[in-house]
This record gives structure tokens, C-alpha cells and sequence, in this order.
């Protein structure tokens, strides 16, 4: 069999896995777990024997014209270089553990065929991108992506936060999709066709007419779909969704669709200075906000997205300074351990019995409890957090070493300035990213809150699940840098000396801080009830302390399922930890600017069409009626009656005949 006929395999089974899945799913649900695990696992075998074939030399190239448009061809393509391969691979691990995790995580979920069947369309939607040599046909995946998205995340469609997370979802993304949609037209206008290897071929001649216009275009689709700056706010609301679901769109498809479109067509955005500084401004935007945001956050699924956004912002940033082998790499390492983040949590969830329990200020001795999600969890915190030998430690640095190439003149790939933007951005967040994952760590594992029911062992899926995912968290980022260069371009993906010292350096002072800020509140609410400082007003323990000293009495007292005092992220963040729970106001911005100014003109439009367009319709309907009532009262069924009208009408007649032969 043909690489050819391998890689078309690839997203044709989960398609019709999803397929059957939707159509046997009400009368035979027995059959819903084979079809959403198997046609999954197949296609991670077969993704893994193209990537073996294609050895990261040279790209596997194959299209045939999908349909005559008259003007610029619309072709079946594949363009399976080793990023893609790779990529690939990544999808179906990610997809088939989400998979197995869900049958025991959604085991008594009635609506599971349908969100198996859900899942299998968004696997096979995701890898048509990452396979796809013509832009329309990825378009189209891209777009499947979306709409499923938007079905999954109002999963649980009976509260509103899912209902309203999912819409949020759908409208934020299609926001970008607009301008994306007409740079894709714009780009293959320039280029003649849709083809990647053609637009590609365009871009290394200077072909491109327009290359600014069209890299901020496709640019605007990027951030909606990769949850980017300004673009970003709809992410941390899909956590209403399931948590594996959480896990698919954070570690392997969607989220990563956008990095991995500009990988692909990485030369139209060098074609373009100011397009490649606009992208270094929104990488270093996004990574520094969104990691103060999670900073704050007390949802552990919310921490997690914000995690997500800010680790995006480092795929972004290696794209600003040229560099899609560095982003690429990322990617994959990311997608390894926030996979395990998410599904760790799941466990964490699931133990607590109900998704409303996910606030790390009421977790309290999980450590004991589930020691599977605990390990599993520490190696991938410490594989976000950057610290060698786990492979964030690799990929991250693989982002920092370009980032200072281009700051000390080594490349001409990028801007100085969108070098120093990355850099001193990604320094930055390295503090905050240790900080935030320290602090997730001691709150959740060695926490003070109450101690929720237990709920007994998780199921033997969820555990397996975690520990195959802790090996690439572990040992990808040594093994992918070190054995397989030829796939990131040649280039070589080792961390350098600077950098390295000073990322592991900023990061272990990260999660120091934050442990001894932990210390010190714990120390304080000690000294208090607990529950106090969910009370209080300000929430402040050492204001409780000292109100309750110069008032001689308890402080508030204990409350059910009190939260734990003891958070170190709002004595490191201070007066700025407020703004940065509330994501900054960007939602509250966006209302202000579109949601209202939106409802207003909605409203002016009504008003006019009940009181000035149907005063018109009402009225060119009143004047037939009134008519049509004279006529009706002189229908009276009297022949006397007709008969006397008939002669009055025709003395009226003659009158008029005899005044109109006088006057002439």
C-alpha cells in the first residue's frame, strides 16, 4: 500500500467511524466505545507508518482536481512533509487516549454515542488539515473543526454556562474565519491557485502583491482559532465543556490548528516585515497576560487554558523570529503534557464527583487519594514549568535560542525588534508559568479546603491513560531534538547556554517565590477559622487576623466547602490580582464596544419595523377593509332596495350626460 493510500486512511476512519457512530448510536449503543476507539487507534497506526515512511526527507506530494471552478483549480491534495508527519502522529495519540479516557469518564452518559461520534469528526477533521496540500480543502477542516467545537463544548447543554461557552466559542472563532477566509481568496489570487507547494513556489519568486494585506487577514484567522490576543477570551469559557474534550481542543486540534497554518505558509508571513513584528507583538501580549491570568484563576480547568493560551503564545513567538521548527517542536511537546494536564484533572474532577467541585481553594487530600493523577500531574507541571530533563524544558528552550539568535544578529529571518519582543516576553513568562504551576500543585495536592466525598477508585482507562501520556511528557523533548533533525528543517532544536540558564533560573525563582508566599499564607490562615477568608469581604487573611484580635471574636466562622486561604497567587499578583481573575475585562471591553452597541442598533431596527414599517402594512391593510365593510352594510338582500339604487344611479347618469353635452 502506498504512502499515498495510507495518509488518505488516516482521517477517512475516524470519519466513518463518526458516521456510523451518529447512525447506530440510538438503536445499537453497545457498538458506540468500538467505533469511537477503534477506527481512532487504527488511524494512529497508520499515521505513525506514514511518518516512518516519510523519514522527514522529502515531502510526500499527491493531487487530483476536486472540481472545475473556471478560474483557479480546487484540488484533492496531500503535502506530507515531517512536520505534518509528525503532527499527524500527535493527533491520533492525543485523540485515541481521549478516546479511551472517555469510556470510563462519560461511562454513564446517555448522550456518550453522540459525543464519541462528536469526537471522531473533530479527529478526522484535524487531520484533513494537517495533511492537506490545497488551502479550500483545509479550509473545510478547519470549519468542521469549528462546528463540532461548538457542539462538544455544550455538551452539557442543560446549564447555561455550557450553552452560553459554546456559542462564545462559535462566534469568537468565526470573528477570525471572516478576514481568514478572504485572505485565503486574496493569497490565491496572487498565486494562481490553492495548492501550498505553488503558493509556496510564488512567495520564493516575490509573486505576492499584496503580502502585508494577506498576512494580517490570515493572521485575524489565527488568533480566533489558536485562542491568540485579541482573540483569546472564548477559550477559558469552553472549559464548561467535558474535560477530555478540554484536553482534544487544548493539546492536539484546534488550538493547535492556527500555529500549524503558519508553519505551513511560514514564507508569506516573512514576506512581510510588519506582519512578522504584528505577530511577535501578539505572541508577547498573549503570553505575558494570559500567564498573570492564571495566575488568579481558582477553576483548575481555567488555569489550564489560560495555561494553553500563554504556551500558543510561545509556538507564535518562534514563528515571529522565523523559526517553524521550534514552534513545531513546541507544539508537539505541548501537546503531550496538556493533554496529561487535562485529563489528570478530569481524574481530579471525577473523584470529587461533579465538574462544579474543579476550585483548587476547596480541594483538600487528593494527594492520597488518587496517587496515579498526582505523579502523573507533578511530571507534567514540571514539564510546563520547563525544568530539565522533562521535554517542556526542550521545546521551550528551542523558542528562547531562536528568539536570541535573532537579537544577536545570528539570523536575518525576522525583525531585531520581534526578536526582543519574544525574548524578553518569553523570559518573563517563564517566571510566571513555574509560578502558576507551583502554585496548582500546592493547592490542589496540599491544599486546605474541605475534603469532598470519596468516590472510590477511578476507572482502569482514566489511570492507563495517564501514564501513557507521562512518557512523552518525559523523555520527547530529548529524544525529538537529539534523533530527529531532519524532520524541523535541518535546523538544530538543542538548547543553547544562555538561555538555558536563564529560563531554568527564572523558573526555578518562579516556583520558589511561590512556595514560600504559600508558606507565609498558610502561616496566616492558620491563625484563623477556616472558611474566614471566603467570607470576608476582601478575602484578605491578615485582615481577618486582625479584625478578629481587636474584636475578641471568632472570625465569621466556619462555612460548608470553605475555600482554602492559604493562595499564594493573591499575595504575589496584590491589587493586579482582581483585574487578572477577570481576564483583564477584555470580555467586559468587548461588551462595552460591540455587544452593546450591537443590541442597540437591534433594538432601533425593531422599534422601526413594528412602529413605522407595520404602521404602513397595517394601514395599506386597513383602507381595503373599510371599503370592504361599505360594500358588505349595502348588501342588504332587499330587491326593493337594488332597484331604487339602480334608478337613483341612472337620474345621476343622465344628469351628468345632459350637464356634460351643455358644457360642450
Amino acid at each position: 500500500m502506498t504512502t499515498t493510500t495510507l495518509a488518505a486512511l488516516v482521517p477517512l476512519l475516524p470519519f466513518l467511524g463518526a458516521a456510523a457512530g451518529l447512525l447506530l448510536g440510538r438503536t445499537a449503543p453497545g457498538f458506540a466505545r468500538p467505533l469511537a476507539v477503534l477506527p481512532t487507534l487504527t488511524s494512529l497506526v497508520l499515521a505513525a507508518l506514514v511518518a516512518v515512511r516519510q523519514g522527514g526527507g522529502a515531502a510526500v506530494d499527491s493531487a487530483t482536481e476536486l472540481t472545475p471552478t473556471g478560474s483557479v483549480p480546487i484540488e484533492l491534495a496531500l503535502h506530507i512533509d515531517g512536520f505534518a508527519a509528525l503532527v499527524a502522529v500527535l493527533v491520533g495519540l492525543v485523540a485515541s487516549c481521549v478516546q479511551i479516557y472517555s469510556t470510563g469518564y462519560l461511562r454513564d452518559d446517555p448522550r456518550y454515542p453522540s459525543y464519541a461520534a462528536l469526537v471522531s469528526l473533530f479527529t478526522s477533521a484535524m487531520f484533513l488539515v494537517v495533511y492537506s496540500g490545497d488551502l479550500i480543502v483545509l479550509l473545510i477542516g478547519w470549519e468542521v473543526m469549528g462546528i463540532c467545537s461548538y457542539f462538544l463544548v455544550g455538551h452539557y447543554w442543560e446549564t447555561p454556562e455550557a450553552r452560553a461557552a459554546s456559542l462564545k466559542a462559535f462566534l469568537v472563532t468565526k470573528l477570525g474565519d471572516v478576514p481568514f477566509l478572504i485572505g485565503l481568496f486574496a493569497l490565491a489570487t496572487d498565486a494562481g491557485s490553492f495548492r501550498i507547494t505553488r503558493i509556496l513556489g510564488t512567495v520564493a519568486g516575490g509573486g505576492l502583491d499584496h503580502p502585508t494585506l494577506i498576512a494580517l487577514l490570515l493572521l485575524a484567522g489565527v488568533a480566533g482559532k489558536s485562542a491568540q490576543f485579541p482573540l483569546h477570551t472564548w477559550l477559558p469559557d469552553a472549559m464548561a465543556g467535558p474535560t477530555p474534550v478540554s484536553a482534544l481542543i487544548h493539546a492536539a486540534t484546534m488550538v493547535a490548528a492556527g500555529v500549524y497554518f503558519i508553519a505551513r505558509l511560514l514564507p508569506v508571513f516573512e514576506a512581510s516585515q510588519a506582519a512578522m513584528v504584528v505577530l511577535a507583538i501578539m505572541a508577547a501580549v498573549t503570553m505575558t497576560g494570559s500567564a498573570l491570568a492564571a495566575l488568579a484563576q481558582d477553576d483548575i480547568k481555567r488555569v489550564l487554558a489560560y495555561s494553553t493560551i500563554g504556551q500558543l503564545g510561545y509556538m507564535t513567538g518562534a514563528l515571529a523570529v522565523g523559526d517553524r521548527g521550534a514552534a513545531v517542536f513546541h507544539l508537539l511537546s505541548h501537546g503531550a503534557f496538556k493533554a496529561l494536564l487535562f485529563l489528570a484533572a478530569g481524574v481530579i474532577i471525577h473523584a470529587a464527583g461533579t465538574n462544579s467541585l474543579a476550585a483548587m481553594s476547596r480541594m483538600r487530600n487528593l494527594r492520597d487519594r488518587i496517587p496515579d493523577a498526582y505523579w502523573t500531574m507533578t511530571v507534567a507541571l514540571l514539564a510546563l514549568a520547563a525544568i530539565p530533563p522533562f521535554s517542556g524544558f526542550f521545546s521551550k528552550e528551542a523558542v528562547l535560542g531562536v528568539a536570541e539568535h535573532v537579537v544577536t544578529g545570528h539570523t536575518e529571518h525576522a525583525p531585531a525588534a520581534a526578536g526582543w519582543l519574544v525574548l524578553v516576553a518569553g523570559l518573563l513568562t517563564a517566571v510566571l508559568t513555574a509560578a502558576y504551576a507551583m502554585r496548582l500543585w500546592l493547592l490542589a495536592f496540599r491544599g486546605r479546603g474541605t475534603e469532598a466525598p470519596d468516590h472510590g477508585r477511578q476507572p482502569l482507562t482514566m489511570t492507563v491513560v495517564l501514564w501513557v501520556l507521562a512518557v512523552p511528557s518525559l523523555a520527547l523533548g530529548g529524544f525529538t531534538f537529539r534523533l530527529l533533525p531532519d524532520w524541523f528543517d535541518g535546523r538544530d532544536l538543542g538548547p543553547t547556554l544562555t538561555t538555558s540558564v536563564l529560563g531554568t533560573g527564572l523558573a526555578l525563582v518562579g516556583g520558589i517565590v511561590t512556595y514560600a508566599a504559600w508558606r507565609h499564607t498558610t502561616a496566616l490562615a492558620a491563625r484563623v477559622p477556616l472558611g474566614a477568608v471566603a467570607a470576608h469581604p476582601e478575602g484578605d487573611a491578615a485582615k481577618v487576623e486582625a479584625e478578629a484580635i481587636a474584636t475578641h471574636e471568632p472570625a465569621y466562622g466556619d462555612i460548608a466547602y470553605a475555600p482554602d486561604p492559604a493562595d499564594p497567587g493573591r499575595l504575589l499578583l496584590g491589587p493586579l490580582h482582581r483585574h487578572a481573575a477577570a481576564g483583564f475585562h477584555l470580555d467586559a471591553v468587548y461588551t462595552a464596544l460591540f455587544v452593546r452597541p450591537v443590541r442597540a442598533g437591534a433594538s432601533l431596527v425593531s422599534f422601526l419595523d413594528r412602529e413605522v414599517v407595520e404602521t404602513y402594512v397595517r394601514g395599506a391593510g386597513a383602507l381595503p377593509r373599510w371599503l370592504g365593510a361599505a360594500v358588505r352594510r349595502a348588501q342588504t338582500g332587499n330587491v326593493q332596495t337594488y332597484v331604487s339604487a339602480l334608478l337613483a344611479g341612472t337620474v345621476v347618469l343622465a344628469v351628468a350626460a345632459v350637464l356634460v353635452a351643455t358644457g360642450a
